[in-house]
């Protein structure tokens, strides 16, 4: 029997373009609404949102498969991470922690100054590089705000409506690091848990006594391997790079550790921010 193809109504095909039309704008403005909402349920809704110091568009070299399967699927809307943090001392380690997540995922980058800071340094406000043209809010993988504030230390929230602040420099990294997708077995890990502790606990706020011991343990470990845990850069190294950096003893260190610290600086995540002191 012959085979007849049915024929399309032009109407009815005119009819689902516009359907279409209309749903790809009705999500455009459901994220456009969501990025709203979240900044004003914040608690730093006070922040002049006019003042938007820069946008930076970080390349895209990840699929956002990653970000749903660590931070779970949110359609329609951008995940967003705001952080607080004061520009009396700027938690470098988070700002290293930036730059390698834009390599892995496209970030909507954006520096804000909070009413209750006076001024910021220059250099603090391009921290995230110049201002470059912004794309709708739902092409981004994820959204990286950071504000500064007058904080006793760096707050972070990750879903504004529905978690509490994550307090400390450390505790933001940990977290930062875990959407790079690293994973580690239970010694590594343990490992370099303690080495984040150390770096924050005894080297930048202990004795001089503390301090010297750590710089002692950090040239020995950096005796025997490239980096403070096996043979690749983990967190321990940013946050004890960022540490040194902060403390302003980098040149006090011992040999080892300063050849660490060069190989850290060679890498285009620490270079750019280290600019940033000069």
């Amino acid at each position: 029997m012959p085979m007849y193809k049915e024929e399309v109504d032009p109407s009815l095909q005119a009819l689902e373009a516009r359907q279409e039309l209309i749903l790809k704008r009705l999500y455009e403005l459901k994220s456009a609404v969501d990025g709203l909402s979240k900044m004003t349920q914040t608690p730093d809704a006070d922040i002049d949102v006019t003042n938007i110091i820069q946008t930076n568009d970080c390349s895209l070299t990840a699929s956002g498969a990653d970000l749903d399967v660590m931070l779970g699927k949110d359609y329609g809307a951008l995940k967003d991470v705001v952080i607080n943090a004061n520009p009396s001392l700027p938690p470098l380690s988070l700002l290293v922690l930036h730059n390698l997540l834009c390599e892995r995922y496209k970030i909507l980058s954006a520096v804000h100054t909070h009413s209750s800071v006076k001024s910021v340094p220059e250099n603090l406000l391009k921290c995230f590089g110049e201002q470059t043209k912004k794309q709708p809010r739902h092409e981004y993988q994820l959204g990286f705000t950071l504000i500064w504030k007058d904080v006793p230390k760096p707050q972070m929230k990750f879903s504004v409506q529905t978690m509490c602040p994550i307090e400390g420099e450390g505790n933001i990294a940990r977290f930062l690091f875990s959407l790079l997708g690293h994973k580690y077995n239970a010694v590594t890990s343990t490992l370099i848990d303690s080495w984040v502790d150390t770096a924050f606990f005894q080297l930048r706020e202990g004795n001089s006594k503390e301090k010297g011991a750590v710089l002692r343990s950090m040239n020995a470990a950096l005796g025997k391997a490239a980096w403070l845990v096996g043979n690749e850069l983990t967190i321990a190294d940013i946050v004890a790079w960022s540490v040194l950096q902060q403390m302003g003893s980098a040149s006090a260190a011992p040999a080892n550790v300063q050849k660490w610290m060069k190989s850290c600086e060679n890498l285009a995540p620490f270079s750019s921010i280290l600019r940033l002191l000069k």
